[in-house]
């Protein structure tokens, strides 16, 4: 038997987990060191491991074909943007952009993961004139685009990134 583990570099790992925690604004944290005493208001380390844990967890196991492929679901900035989606579902979340898990599994479900440029150019990537995508835009540059084509499905990138 042989098993595919994803290929996903420890820094877009963090990327995903700090942006879950911390919505946009772990975008700046992403690089940098995280103490308890940093997490978000009125939170502890049980609260935030309890809630970001077992979601990151779904999320990884209901994608992981997605993931071990190597799609654009392991760029770096793809997986800041889904922690910033993953943050939507968390009880210290802004309660005006607050998302249940249910509602964010549904987002997810019609998204387009091939590394494709129909999908992915402008977004979270660049086309070069081969059409080759280059994803080194990286967590800041494009985290926060990724997350409103996540959360947003009807403006033109997250049309887009479903294929539309």
């Amino acid at each position: 038997m042989r098993i595919t583990l994803p290929t996903i570099t420890l820094s877009a790992l963090r990327a995903l987990v700090i942006t879950a925690i911390y919505g946009r604004g772990g975008l700046s944290r992403s690089a940098e060191t995280v103490h308890e005493d940093d997490l978000p208001a009125g939170t502890n380390t049980a609260q935030v491991e309890g809630s970001v844990v077992p979601t990151l967890a779904r999320l990884i196991s209901d994608h992981f074909p997605h993931f071990a492929w190597r799609s654009a679901s392991t760029a770096p900035a793809v997986l800041a943007g889904l922690g910033i989606a993953v943050h939507q579902t968390t009880p210290w979340a802004d309660p005006m952009n607050t998302l249940g898990a249910e509602d964010l599994h549904r987002l997810l479900d019609d998204i387009k993961w091939d590394r494709e440029a129909r999908y992915w150019d402008g977004v979270a990537a660049k086309a070069g004139a081969t059409g080759r995508l280059n994803f080194s835009g990286g967590v800041k540059d494009s985290g926060g685009r990724v997350a409103d084509a996540i959360l947003y499905p009807a403006p033109e990138a997250g049309r887009r990134i479903r294929g539309q």
